[in-house]
């Protein structure tokens, strides 16, 4: 007789924007190559902002897809803002072999870039995510059954309309950015 034993896990993530820089295909001595690219995510008050250089492997397909896209703009010194998800965040030493600082210790902050929210290339919006359905979504979809008769029926017919005209206003409001994304 076997028994499971289901493993739980602790996640740290990490989200914010940051510019997009070095897109590169890493090819260890040993171990398969993978995606990897630098974030300098912003951080601190908008007037005064600081950056947090990330060295992220790029991991999952979509994320690996999305960032494959962005080599062309990199290259071509575009500014590439993504709006980003990590994971598994790390430090790294290692010692400076060039420059002023030449055998000095340095530390490298790593992670693994998990999910692309969207991305800006020199401020146009050329890809957002398309939100995820969560497990009341669903249900409220399923809920379909109208409550008995009430004492205002007007009012209750109303509300309805108002959230499907928002959601046409929302969507109308993202076609455009649609288009661009799906010529990107």
């Amino acid at each position: 007789m076997t028994t499971s034993i289901n493993k739980s896990f602790f996640d740290l993530h990490i989200t914010g924007l940051g510019y997009l820089n070095r897109i590169r295909e890493v090819k260890p001595k040993k171990g398969d190559a993978f995606l990897a690219c630098d974030i300098a995510a912003l951080n601190g008050p908008s007037d005064d902002v600081a950056y947090v250089r990330f060295d992220t492997r790029v991991s999952g397909s979509e994320a690996q897809h999305l960032v494959r896209r962005c080599i062309q703009a990199v290259d071509a010194e575009k500014k590439v803002m993504i709006g980003f998800r990590l994971g598994d965040l790390w430090t790294d030493t290692f010692t400076y072999s060039k420059g002023k600082r030449a055998g000095e210790q340095g530390v490298s902050l790593k992670a693994r870039l998990l999910f692309v929210s969207w991305i800006k290339v020199d401020g146009q919006l050329v890809y957002k995510a398309e939100p995820k359905p969560t497990d009341g979504d669903d249900r409220d979809a399923r809920n379909t059954d109208v409550p008995a008769a009430s004492a205002e029926p007007q009012a209750a017919a109303s509300e309805p309309a108002r959230p499907a005209a928002e959601a046409a206003d929302e969507a109308a409001a993202d076609a455009p950015a649609l288009e661009v994304a799906e010529s990107f």
